[in-house]
This record gives structure tokens, sequence and C-alpha cells, in this order.
């Protein structure tokens, strides 16, 4: 349910509007299993090209919220946007390309992009019968999506995600979700969960990854380390990146968006190994960080 929209003047995310740590108080962590064969998380894309980002936005994901809860386009979303989001990449997927037919299934010429001062399309002239359109999407990808708020209303948040009342959807509705897509409501801060919840790969991709290890290291068994990095975007007020990616209305004919700073770093979470051969397979920093480990060595 995501919703794009062509480039906007820069202008501020209202002070309700940008991420900041909370004091926790009856504050909690609703966790979200953003996974399935396709995925596209639109900000920027239009018309002929629809782009997809790298992970899941505030747009998307505050779409998705607001379809489980049933509210109508044109509704107020102050609720939602004031819960703070990060999104942790347990697996990042790769990049699909689709090239995209469109025609009128009943032989006729298609409409023009425009619309006249009545608001009617007028057919193409000369008539245009087929057009082409391009796609992208994030295939066999895996995130998880943590927002932190007032306990009550990530609660209800979670009923109804598991309970949806419109179909759910990971950024379009030609992409559902696999199950399960909520993970439940946890106590402690934004960041603080999202390193402690283990690496949510499939069993496959986790018995993938352990053989690619071994092989790395001269072997022909698996090598099960302990922990592994993510990468990881936080909604924080003192982030050095800005996105617009904060619906402030879903209205098509009045759609608005606006902007957040969010900070990106590497989180160093548990593998969920049932027995560990040690606890990383890297030697890292003082801070956890192994930079070489990005080239895959």
């Amino acid at each position: 349910m995501t919703h794009t929209t062509p480039e906007e003047p820069e202008s501020a995310a209202p002070d309700d509007l940008r991420g900041r740590p909370a004091s926790l108080g009856d504050r909690a962590v609703l966790v979200l299993r953003l996974a399935g064969p396709l995925q596209s998380w639109g900000a920027q894309g239009a018309f002929n090209v629809r782009e997809t980002k790298p992970e899941p936005t505030k747009s998307g994901v505050t779409g998705l919220l607001a379809a489980a809860l049933g509210l109508p386009r044109g509704a107020a979303l102050d609720e939602l946007l004031a819960l703070r989001m990060g999104v942790r990449a347990d697996v990042p997927g790769t990049l699909l390309r689709d090239y995209h037919v469109v025609s009128d299934f009943r032989g006729g010429p298609l409409p023009q992009a425009g619309v006249s001062a009545k608001g009617v399309q007028r057919p193409t002239s000369p008539a245009k019968y087929t057009h082409v359109t391009t796609r992208y999407y994030l295939q066999d990808a895996l995130f998880v999506a943590a927002l932190e708020g007032p306990r009550d209303l990530l609660d209800r948040l979670d009923g109804a995600v598991r309970a949806p009342h419109f179909p759910l959807a990971l950024g379009r509705r030609s992409c559902p979700p696999t199950q399960p897509l909520v993970l439940g409501v946890e106590e402690g801060d934004l960041e603080g969960v999202l390193r402690a919840l283990p690496w949510q790969a499939s069993q496959r991709a986790r018995t993938g990854y352990a053989y690619k290890l071994g092989r790395r290291r001269g072997s022909d068994g698996p090598f099960h380390p302990a922990t592994l990095a993510c990468s990881a975007t936080l909604e924080h007020a003192d982030g050095d990146d800005v996105l617009r990616d904060v619906p402030l209305s879903f209205d098509p004919h009045d759609r608005a968006f606006a902007g957040r700073r969010v900070r990106r770093e590497w989180l160093r979470i548990p593998t969920g190994f049932a027995d560990p051969d040690a606890p990383t397979e890297f030697e890292t920093d003082e801070n956890g960080h192994d930079p070489f480990e990005l080239l895959g060595r």
C-alpha cells in the first residue's frame, strides 16, 4: 500500500514527526517480519518507472498498519506517524526489473495520462494500444521493522495485523507477505529490541550461510557463528540522513510527504544457531564492526 509522488520541495518535518528516543514508561516495541517473494517500497517513482527503495519506507509500513486498522485513505495518521521506526535488513534480497506491458482488454486505445478541465481522460492521439512501463521489486528479501510507541496503541496494532480489515501488502498490492507477519510486542527500546531479536532468515538460507562460511575457512562442513552483522536504519532526531517518506495523507487528491531524520548503522545480532562454533567469524574492533565483512572475505 505504498503511495508515491513526484519530487516535492524540501520541507522540515513537523516536530511531532521527528524520530527521537522516548522515555520508556508505558512504551514498547511492535515487531513486524516483512518477507515475501516480492516487495516494492516506492518513494519517488511515478508513471512509466516505478522504483523501489532498498528497504521498507515509513510510508509503506504506515500504509500497511492503516490497512490493518481499516482506516479510509483520508483518515488522520497522527497516531501512526508518532511511532518511531527502525528497519533491520536480515536478508536484503536482489533487485528485479519487470518489463510490464499495459493494454485495454476491450481492444480500445489507451487514455492519455493527463485529464481535461472536467477531469476526463481523452484517448491517445495517434491511438496507442500498448504501453510499456518499468517496475522494480526486491525479490526474496526479509526485513524486521520495529515501531516504538505507547503500549496500548501497539497492542491494538498487533491485533489488527493478525486480523486485518483490508488485505495487507509489502508496498504494492501485488506483493502479499508471508507468515508470520507480526512477531509481537516487546518491552524495551527500539535499538535494543532490534539487537536482541535473532536472525529471521529461513532455515534453508541459514544452512547455506553456514556452509558458505565453512568453505571460506577451508572446511567441507558448516561453520556456525553466534552473531552476524545486519544493516539497520533507525529513526533518530540527531540522525545525519533525511528520508522524505513520512505520509501526511494518503488521500489521492491531497498526497503530502514530510521528512524524518535517520541514523544508519550495523547491528550485531544473534544468529540463533543452537551450538555456535565461535562468537563471530571475523576479528572486530572495539565497537564490534568489521569493515571487511562487507567485502565477503
